[in-house]
């Protein structure tokens, strides 16, 4: 599809194809001839050389192009596929065996002149496309806005089992010269060959299920092996180019440090690790003395407190296994960008970096703004990366035509920045973060001419900003009748739940190029198409949609996903994850490379713990040590054959069982039947299985698919890749590229009418999208079920920290917003814990390691520890209010446990925050807003978890908000908005405080001999508060900047001493006194 060739707008079910043109189209055209006159490969059916349209068969008329027919004749069954009446030979066409003479039709010249007759036909069928496609490269015209655009109507013909056509790699689709007498080798060089089948004939005729068709396959994928293999040693023996051309010995180093790995794994020092180790154990010992102490000692006065406290702590004591023990073998690692480069990018030759495929995906421009989405989208684009590899791929789940015209304007903006960014390698790179810095831009910078080029591209970012703001205040009020265009065309999207699907490609290699001439990478806009009565799945399914037009339109091998507001602050992070992907070591069996989230915007003291530092700095780190990181829904880099469902390829060190396999069957060279039968043959299919064989049940598997030898490839019927992938050819072609890339025999025609139809909202129905492959539905919480079936297949992720962070977002700073992001991802693990794919149960044949299971598991159930903690934190009220405790009179020998308890606890932290290099403030706010959102959001999603899955009363998908930071620095974190998530922590907060008034006025009235038991009561209860106490400086708001601190101590202070001033009663004599004591009342 090429750029500015205008909005492609579609719906395959209801078989509508419109595209929208520019103003200098001088008249609506169709987009293509789809009136019949298409032949099963989805191109037009040509002419003949007198001008008239090219009839296959004389029977029935039945479409087929001149590409096709001499195939079929060739190497088919010679026969029509509608009527199954047999071809007649054409002028022009060689002759094939059981052709009968005759009159008129005798062709002496090309009867036997196979590859002139194909040529032939080929410069028929293609020569328009061909004019079309020269036609419009390298233009660079001005990107219009939709409103320029003309509609067109046109239709697509419908998927009849008469009509619809299957794409193998068995043949050449359409023209491809080549001899009569070829021999059965296969060059490398030449396109992959694509052939036409009718699935309602026997696959057999087609050599489909035998061994030849097999054989062929296996050739294809050692050639292109070779070609990698090739590609990537090239200097692996040490001479070649560096050996008899006078190469010195700088020469000889380049082609060793070509050899070299391109990461490594930095260990952290053992004595950081080995002290942290020993306290763990240590803690675990003194847990269980706790523990046991509690259980054998109740206090028989307060029975029922003891019991719920000793629950209590039992399930911290679980929650703590469950967070520490995944955390055991934490790594560290490092990129090489110069081998890389020496490597796959080396200056004066063709790029070898691998495609990649950035997926940006959107829902409201209202809740995020569209300045922030194109500054993500400003970043991609000018990302430090060749542009043919790099395609970005903006998702508008909303149909929101602000979204499509922002975007326009971000591409014609792009001209002027992507090159400013490249000539003076600024950083980051997006415009609306670089011209916030408050740093010396001057450093480094060496161009004269930089000043003014700044000053003039900064005031360029300033008008650009007030064209995007004119789009926004025009958007804030929908007309009654809907979006319309400038000729009164409405807009597609009109109504964002029954909408057809829509592309637009803004800028591409064929088109759009930059102020200097340059090309830019692929621009493109998605609005899948939404009809009522469908499934949508939400993000998820805006995902698989994305997955699967890349791959109709660019397939690059890898995909990296970000959410609009994260911008890439590091240009160079694509090729740190190449660093990982590429390496021969790594590649093949790593799922997708994870980056950790950095946000701007946060507060300085991060009240709300919105960094996230513990989970991204230590929580990480330890999985990276283990099987790899869980996947955090961005910032994210995937490889494409993983999202497929397809099998890593592991090595004999990989395929060792595991701990548990060992302990119960023995190691492998212990016999190879018996116990060791059922492990060994798992081996067989898991190192029999390469990176093109998707992974199936076999219940689901049809007669259609041909089962060989264990060690050998499993071959696939049509009927079979369809279930599993959906009915597009073009898609299931793209899926056999390995290395990516666009199969060589793809008409580039047909893509638009593809792209649409992949994208269409019945494209899902009975495939296993959603299921085994791409983003899996069944959570709001998509990213950790999608990456927890991965490493249950057996692939690895990578923990990737560069020293400058590769993302940059936006995270929400007020109180309300907060806990609704943070309720929206413990529903989503409610929802996976309530599941089939509940890591506890799910699993446990593939290679998922034990760990990494742990730290699964405890990603789903920790928003069951806000039930114990909130009858934990209101204990210490109901202690203080009745006078009673949950712990008896305790020894000597019994307190040590607690103190050593305590103490364990303390040098854990302090060790953990040692070798992480995490500081000790933001330890502390992980801590506090543990409290916080396990006494609040985590306890609402436990209960809408149970309504949603047990009673199927749903809840709505609330985007986390985006504002601009306008009315001063951080206003939006005094913004009060209240939500019910704010009632039990309130709650507490008042329960705790009243508790230590009520205690305090007891002791006061009972004695000295009551301030001792009073002060454990009193140390739980400041516990409670002070880990509440961000929340109730939300809950205050700004208070004309009164500190929190101030207002609570206050009610405390002022509390207490009225409660002494009543008890001492200064203005009373001690006569009156003894004689209001001696009165007895009414009922003396």
């Amino acid at each position: 599809m090429e750029a500015n060739a205008g909005m492609v707008a579609g719906s395959y079910r209801r078989n509508e194809l419109v595209r929208i043109r520019h103003d200098s189209d001088s008249a609506p055209k169709p987009l293509k001839n789809l009136n019949g006159q298409t032949c099963l490969c989805g191109d037009n059916v040509g002419v003949t050389e007198n001008g008239d349209i090219f009839v296959a068969c004389n029977e029935c008329a039945f479409p087929v192009c001149r590409p096709c027919y001499e195939y079929e004749r060739k190497d088919g069954t010679q026969s029509c596929p509608q009527c199954k009446t047999r071809y007649r030979r054409h002028k022009g066409s060689p002759r094939v065996d059981g052709d009968e003479d005759e009159d008129g039709v005798d062709d002496l010249e090309n009867e036997f002149n196979y590859a002139q007759g194909i040529s032939k036909g080929r410069s028929q069928w293609q020569g328009e496309d061909i004019e079309l496609s020269s036609s419009s490269r390298h233009e660079s015209q001005p990107i219009p806005l939709l409103t320029n655009g003309q509609p067109v109507s046109g239709e697509i013909p419908c998927a009849t089992p008469g009509n619809q056509s299957v794409r193998t790699t068995s043949g050449p689709l359409g023209p491809a010269e080549r001899n009569v007498n070829s021999s059965p080798y296969t060059d490398p060089r030449q396109p992959v060959p694509v052939r036409i089948v009718d699935p309602s004939k026997d696959l057999n005729s087609y050599g489909l299920g035998n061994v030849d068709w097999k054989g062929r396959i296996d050739r294809w994928k050692l050639n292109q092996e070779n070609i990698v293999m090739h590609s990537t040693n090239r200097y692996s023996e040490g001479k070649g180019d560096t050996e008899g051309t006078g190469s010195n010995g700088d020469e000889l180093q380049m082609a060793d440090d070509a050899r070299q790995p391109l990461s490594r794994v930095v260990p952290i020092s053992s004595s950081h690790l080995t002290p942290y180790r020993v306290v763990i154990i240590l803690r675990l010992i003194i847990l269980g003395f706790f523990l046991q102490y509690r259980v054998t000692h109740p206090v028989k006065d307060a029975y029922g407190l003891w019991l719920t406290s000793v629950i209590c702590e039992i399930w911290f004591a679980l929650s703590w296994l469950l967070d520490q023990f995944p955390k055991w073998m934490p790594i560290n690692r490092e990129t090489y960008l110069d081998r890389l480069a020496l490597r796959y990018d080396r200056d004066g030759e063709p790029s070898q970096l691998a495609p990649i495929d950035i997926f940006v995906s959107t829902v409201d421009p209202m809740k995020e703004p569209p300045i922030v989405t194109a500054n993500t989208v400003l970043s991609i684009l000018a990302v430090d990366y060749p542009v043919d590899k790099v395609s970005c791929y903006v998702s508008d789940d909303g149909s929101a035509m602000l979204t499509f015209e922002a975007l326009s304007e971000t591409a014609e903006f792009a001209r002027k920045w992507v090159p400013f960014c490249k000539k003076h390698n600024i950083e980051p790179r997006a415009p609306e973060f670089y011209f916030a810095q408050k740093i010396d831009y001057l450093k480094d910078k060496i161009q004269p001419s930089f000043v003014k080029e700044r000053r003039a591209m900064k005031r360029e970012y300033e008008e650009f900003k007030v064209r995007i703001n004119a789009l926004v205040a025009k958007a804030q009020k929908m007309p009654e009748e809907g979006w319309t265009m400038q000729d009164g065309t409405p807009w597609p999207g009109n109504n964002p739940r029954d909408h057809p699907g829509m592309i637009q490609v803004f800028l591409g290699h064929s088109g759009g190029l930059d102020t200097d001439g340059n090309e830019l990478p692929r621009l493109v806009y998605v609005s899948r198409e939404k009809r009522p009565g469908f499934q949508h799945h939400k993000k998820a399914g805006a995902m698989n949609a994305l997955i699967r037009v890349s791959a109709v339109l660019t397939n690059g091998a890898y995909l990296l996903n970000v959410d609009c507001d994260h911008y890439f602050n590091n240009s160079k992070a694509l090729k740190e994850a190449m660093c990982f992907m590429m390496d021969p070591a790594y590649g093949k069996k790593t799922c997708y490379i994870q980056f950790p989230q950095r946000f701007d915007g946060i507060d300085l003291h991060d009240r709300y713990a919105n960094r996230n530092i513990v989970f991204f700095d230590i929580n990480l780190k330890g999985l990276d040590g283990i099987q790899g990181p869980v996947y955090v829904g961005t910032g994210c880099c995937f490889n494409r054959q993983a999202l497929y469902g397809y099998d890593p390829v592991l090595t004999e060190e990989d395929l060792e069982p595991n701990i548990i396999v060992k302990s119960c069957c023995g190691s492998r060279k212990k016999g190879r039947g018996g116990n060791n039968k059922k492990y060994i043959d798992k081996k067989r299919a898991m190192k029999r299985t390469e990176s093109t064989i998707p992974i199936f049940n076999m219940e689901d598997i049809e007669e259609g698919v041909e089962g060989y030898d264990d060690e050998r490839s499993l071959l696939m019927s049509q009927k079979s890749l369809e279930k599993r992938f959906g009915q597009s050819p073009v898609f299931i072609a793209a899926t056999f590229q390995e290395q990516g890339g666009i199969p060589p025999t793809t008409n580039p025609a047909t893509l638009l009418k593809e792209a649409i139809h992949v994208i269409s909202c019945g494209y899902e129905d009975k495939t296993e999208w959603g299921k085994e492959i791409g983003w899996i539905y069944g959570s709001v919480t998509e990213d950790i079920l999608t990456g927890f079936k991965m490493h249950a297949r057996g692939w690895i992720s990578i923990y990737c920290m560069p020293t400058r962070p590769a993302f940059k977002g936006s995270a929400p700073i007020n109180l309300s917003d907060r806990l609704n992001q943070v309720l929206r991802w413990a529903l989503g693990s409610i929802e996976i814990l309530l599941s089939r794919h509940c890591p506890i149960w799910y699993g446990y044949s593939g290679r998922l390691k034990l760990l990494e299971r742990l730290a699964y598991i405890n990603t789903i159930v920790y928003p069951l520890t806000s039930l114990p903690l909130l009858a934990y934190c209101v204990l210490p009220a109901v202690c203080l209010v009745s006078g009673k405790f949950i712990i008896p009179e305790i020894s000597n020998y019994a307190s040590m446990w607690f103190i050593l308890l305590f103490i364990s606890i303390f040098a854990t932290g302090i060790l953990e925050l040692r070798w992480s290099g995490v500081g000790i403030e933001d330890w502390w706010r992980n801590e506090q807003f543990w409290v916080i959102g396990g006494t609040s959001a985590h306890l609402f999603a436990v209960f809408q978890g149970l309504l949603k899955v047990l009673a199927g009363i749903d809840t709505n998908f609330t985007v986390t908000s985006k504002a601009s930071d306008e009315d001063g620095d951080f206003a939006e974190l005094y913004v009060f908005k209240w939500t019910s998530l704010l009632i039990p922590p309130t709650t507490v907060i008042f329960l705790n405080m009243v508790g230590i008034v009520a205690g305090v006025s007891y002791a006061i009235n009972s004695g000295y001999q009551s301030w001792g038991p009073l002060f454990g009561k009193l140390f739980f209860a400041i516990w409670v508060i002070a880990h509440l106490y961000p929340f109730l400086k939300g809950l205050l708001g700004r208070q004309n900047r009164t500190p929190t601190i101030v207002i609570v101590w206050s009610i405390l202070l002022a509390s207490i001493f009225s409660l002494l001033w009543v008890r001492i009663d200064p203005f009373t004599s001690d006569s009156t006194k003894t004689a209001a004591n001696g009165q007895c009342g009414i009922n003396c």
